[in-house]
């Protein structure tokens, strides 16, 4: 396999191997293969700041044996340009054209984390940056979260969902908006409906008009529901959807059609303050309460949701590193 790059581009069964490694792998925590990655080298470009997937990805790598080099564009690299054709007179010193394969000579996979701009919903769906590293390294590249994309976080939460739930065919999964201080990308919201749909779930986005989801995305997630059985719904009804669901998939997110205006994209969030989820939007006492993090308390989610018996942030951020560690595994031919 030559990279993970878009849950789309892989198969439903491609997908379940991976989450099956990465269960087995957390389950043998105290048994790793501690030297199955000597001498194997992983590098991250990061365009944006990270917390869990610098850490995750650096913590794994050294459980395995091997090593991870973090790089910062723009402050301890070069600033890169991806476009072709352009001339480079401005701040970017240096091509992915050229950066890419040089990295891959040293690397055996590279990971590239790189954000939306949110200035312009067709060009964020170009997905640009990571396409081009994919264009142009000869190593996998491993997506830590995109434009429109984060497979990795993904992947983490359908298996915790797996995980708390069990068989999760025939689950219903919740994706519902949350207001913000500025606006975020829907990289994550796109992955976790993804997830959500390849492990046969009911899935329903919730959010208020004009905060739509990439339509590509959306009509993929709805296939796989298809194809399961499942149903796929938009709403605006939040509470209503929320007391249904048997997982609560909290994440805020801009509005494309606010892009750029952001007067217009703050008074937006001050106007929808009542989605701040708590735990009066928790029908079952079952159900879990999702978030892939950071996330601002009392503003996307109240304390008394997340201090809950329903949060399972925590484990969700943990399982980042067991489904990386399958990924990365299998990148390198060693799963």
């Amino acid at each position: 396999m030559h990279g993970f790059v878009h849950w789309t581009a892989d198969s439903l069964e491609s997908l379940r191997r991976m989450l099956a490694a990465a269960k087995t792998l957390k389950s043998r925590r105290d048994r790793l293969p501690a030297e199955v990655l000597r001498g194997r080298v992983m590098g991250m470009v990061f365009f944006n700041p990270s917390l869990r997937t610098r850490t995750s990805f650096e913590a794994l790598m050294a459980r395995l044996g091997g090593h991870a080099i973090c790089l910062n564009v723009g402050g301890d690299t070069w600033a890169l340009e991806h476009r072709d054709g352009v001339v480079m007179d401005g701040a970017a010193a240096e091509h992915i054209r050229e950066a890419a394969p040089v990295l891959s000579r040293y690397c055996d996979v590279l990971g590239v984390r790189t954000f939306a701009g949110l200035k312009d919903a067709a060009e964020d769906a170009k997905d640009a940056v990571i396409r081009s590293f994919a264009r142009y390294a000869t190593v996998p590249v491993i997506n830590m979260e995109s434009a429109m994309e984060h497979p990795c976080q993904g992947l983490a939460d359908r298996m915790t969902i797996e995980e708390k739930l069990g068989d999760a065919r025939g689950k219903r999964f919740v994706l519902t908006w949350a207001p913000h201080i500025k606006a975020l990308p829907m990289a994550v919201p796109h992955s976790a409906v993804l997830a959500a749909a390849s492990a046969g779930m009911h899935v329903t986005v919730a959010h208020p008009p004009g905060y739509e989801l990439n339509a590509d995305v959306v009509a993929a997630a709805r296939r796989w529901c298809t194809e399961a059985g499942a149903s796929f719904e938009i709403t605006s009804e939040q509470r209503s959807a929320c007391r249904a669901a048997d997982v609560v998939y909290v994440k805020s997110w801009g509005s494309a059609v606010l892009y750029g205006k952001t007067d217009e994209q703050a008074a937006s969030f001050r106007a929808h303050r009542d989605w701040t989820v708590g735990v009066r939007h928790f029908g079952k006492s079952e159900a879990i309460l999702m978030h892939c993090l950071p996330v601002r308390r009392n503003v996307v989610i109240t304390d008394e949701a997340l201090d809950s018996a329903h949060r399972v942030v925590v484990d969700q951020a943990e399982n980042r590193m067991w489904a990386q560690m399958a990924v990365v595994m299998r990148m390198m031919d060693c799963a």
